[in-house]
């Protein structure tokens, strides 16, 4: 006689239930998930770690036992705080970093840390990332251990990483949870990256660019990195096989190029040239940073070179102007400003305020820039 329908298919029923049974369910965690990220320079840092609450116990020496312990579970008789819950806490470094002045190659690590009573605490970078907790703990896998000291802080009833002072070659990474921060200084060295990271981008699909070339001369110019790579790259931007134009930003940087490594005549005629092919607005701003850089006299050739080229256009007089203010000549300023007035564009009001709030100044014998 056949099984019954129902009976026939409880085995099939015992399979699927028990394979549905393995399946780990979504609930809240205790200690939420969480990460955080900063970018210091061009280096990207993250750390992926788990948040647990204080819920009135006390935290230091007691939930986080002092010093390295034998935890009762696991192959470590000497374990230190995994630096959150749960699974390991994980610290990410894209390029190579100075933690508390000592040097930790680019990679990924556990990270954990080891807290003394007299707030010396020990933070550790270990190889070991797939742990759960510190119960497997390996001071074999170390990369790396540097002493820092807690602070008292503001109550915190979540542990919380944050990113403080931040600059282009450093920030501090800290730990707040209680009554207590964790700061770890961290350092990179930015330059020296973003080189790096400029040559590898160079050599990809941005490298049959001229703009590329001349935007990474123009950083390393302007931050005072490697100036002979940057009238390399500069000229690359100009006549690089394939890649070479001859417009004013390539022309431009080309002659910021041979001025900062001392090759004035050279760096004169470069600039002729850039002048030749340059808009009435690259005329112009080129002008407006010569102002800025205090070479007065030589803005006003210029901004004179382009009111001859460009009558009428805006913001050509008004360039003018402030050439004439910068020379203290500010009879001829207030001539080329009015007639810059009548040259603005309809609807930008911005500019036909400051034009009007300047032309108050000239008349009061002040200098607009």
């Amino acid at each position: 006689m056949k099984n019954p329908p129902l009976l026939a298919a409880f085995p099939l029923f015992l399979s699927v239930s028990s394979a549905l049974l393995g399946q780990p369910l979504t609930l809240p965690e205790a200690s939420p998930g969480a990460a955080v990220s900063q970018t210091i320079g061009v280096t990207e840092v993250t750390v992926v770690y788990h948040r647990p609450s204080v819920l009135k116990r006390e935290i230091w020496g007691k939930l986080v036992p002092y010093g390295f312990n034998d935890l009762g579970f696991g192959t470590s008789k000497a374990a230190p705080w995994r630096g959150g819950a749960n699974e390991n806490t994980l610290i990410s470094f894209q390029h190579d970093v100075l933690v508390a002045g000592s040097p930790l190659p680019a990679g990924t690590y556990g990270l954990f840390m080891a807290v003394a009573p007299d707030g010396t605490v020990t933070v550790i970078f270990s190889r070991d990332t797939k742990s759960w907790g510190s119960f497997f703990y390996d001071e074999s896998r170390d990369a790396l251990r540097v002493p820092v000291k807690w602070e008292e802080a503001p109550f915190r009833e979540q542990l919380t990483y944050d990113f403080s002072e931040v600059t282009k070659d450093s920030a501090v990474l800290a730990l707040s949870w209680g009554k207590r921060r964790i700061p770890i200084p961290l350092k990179v060295r930015t330059d020296e990256n973003v080189v790096a990271t400029l040559s590898d981008e160079l050599r990809g699909p941005k490298g049959f660019q001229s703009q590329a070339w001349a935007a990474a001369s123009a950083y390393l110019l302007a931050n005072n990195i490697d100036l002979p790579l940057a009238l390399t790259w500069a000229e690359t931007a100009v006549s690089g096989r394939y890649i070479g134009e001859r417009n004013f930003t390539t022309l431009s940087t080309r002659a910021d190029a041979l001025e900062r490594l001392g090759r004035a005549a050279e760096a004169a005629s470069a600039m002729d040239d850039a002048l030749k092919v340059a808009t009435a607005a690259e005329m112009h701003q080129y002008g407006r940073r010569l102002v800025a850089q205090g070479k007065a006299v030589r803005a006003l050739e210029i901004f004179k070179l382009n009111a001859g080229l460009h009558p009428g256009v805006w913001p050509v007089d008004y360039g003018l102007a402030r050439a004439y203010s910068a020379v203290g000549d500010y009879k001829a300023a207030l001539d080329a400003i009015l007639k810059a007035q009548a040259e603005v564009p309809d609807g930008d009001t911005a500019d036909a305020a400051a034009i009007r709030a300047n032309i108050e100044k000239l008349r009061r014998g002040e200098d607009i820039n």
